[in-house]
Formats: C-alpha cells, structure tokens, sequence
C-alpha cells in the first residue's frame, strides 16, 4: 500500500491563517511559531538598535526589520519566513509585502521549543538562497554562532560576554556583555 502524499502549503495557505497566527513556510511544509518570550524580546531590541543606529550614523544603503516581517527566499510560493531580524542592503528588494530574495545578514534567537529549526532547517535554507550572514542568538546557552557564508566561515562561536564582529559591515561589533538580561 503506498504511503499517503503529504500536502504542500504555499505562501496562500499562510495569508489564509487565522489572524494572529503566525507560521513560517520552509519547502512547502507550515512551521507554526509560538509567541516569543520577555528575554527574545529584549534579545531583538537590543540587537536592533544597535544595528539601525550604526546604519543611521554610517548612512548606508540599509533596512532593519523586525520579526513579524516577511521574507520571501526564493521565486516560489512554497518559502516565506519571518526571521528576528533582517537586514537588507538591496532595497530594490522590498515592497509593501516584505522582501523578494534574501536579505544580507539575518538574526534568528532560538526558541526553546524549536532549536533544530533555527540550526539546521533556516541555516541550510539561508545559505542556498544567499544570505550573506546568519546569526543565531542562543539564550539558553548564552551564545552566537556566526555563519558568514561569503568567507566560508561556518559556525565561530562566541559567549554572551564576547564582543561580536558583523562582518557585512567592515566596522560594527557588538558587545553582548551590554545585553542587560
């Protein structure tokens, strides 16, 4: 007896969800996301504004977003994340929707429930679609691990009391012992 077929969502199964549903879209299999915590909270706000206050003060050509935004990885209707925060440079990629193609650098804060999402799933999915940066912030375990995939740097870890290079940008860190938790 052959297996049943599993059904593939797509980005017009996700817009039919029920307001305030949020879920993600990964090859056409619906990831549902649980609402964030106090400490992703104070993880994203962080992180933000020291990236929109470093892109303001240096004038670049970039946008920051914070989750809920939509990003739309490939030109197909089975991909549509909602990463923490997205940072893109080519804002020929944006319209009112969200952003058509991957964004520079993205920042995913682990969600206990979830953890293989963030370091396997989005990692490989980010990669193939040209992410140039990919952070996950880990609360749980008090780290960083930095993906710069234009360096093949795969992974460097550093401790929420290490100061963090971005290295889309030749002069931005971050220190993390500055995250009041």
């Amino acid at each position: 007896m052959p297996l049943p077929e599993e059904k593939t969502y797509t980005i017009e199964d996700i817009y039919s969800l029920p307001e305030g549903t949020r879920a993600e879209l990964i090859d056409g299999r619906i990831y549902y996301m649980a609402p964030t915590s106090r400490t992703h909270q104070e993880i994203s706000m962080f992180l933000s504004k020291i990236i929109a206050n470093y892109i303001d003060k240096k004038g670049e050509n970039c946008k920051i977003y914070a989750a809920p935004f939509a990003v739309f990885l490939n030109k197909d209707d089975v991909n549509y994340v909602e990463p923490d925060i997205s940072v893109i440079c080519d804002l020929s990629k944006l319209d009112d929707k969200g952003c058509h193609g991957a964004p520079d650098w993205i920042i995913e804060i682990v969600s206990p429930g979830n953890p293989e999402h963030d370091y396997f799933t989005k990692l490989n999915k980010y990669k193939i679609a040209g992410v140039r940066e990919y952070w996950i912030v880990d609360p749980g375990k008090k780290w960083i691990t930095v993906y710069f995939f234009e360096d093949d740097i795969w992974g460097e870890r550093y401790r929420f009391s290490d100061t963090v290079p971005a290295n889309i940008y030749d002069d931005l860190t971050i220190d993390f012992r500055k995250l009041a938790l």
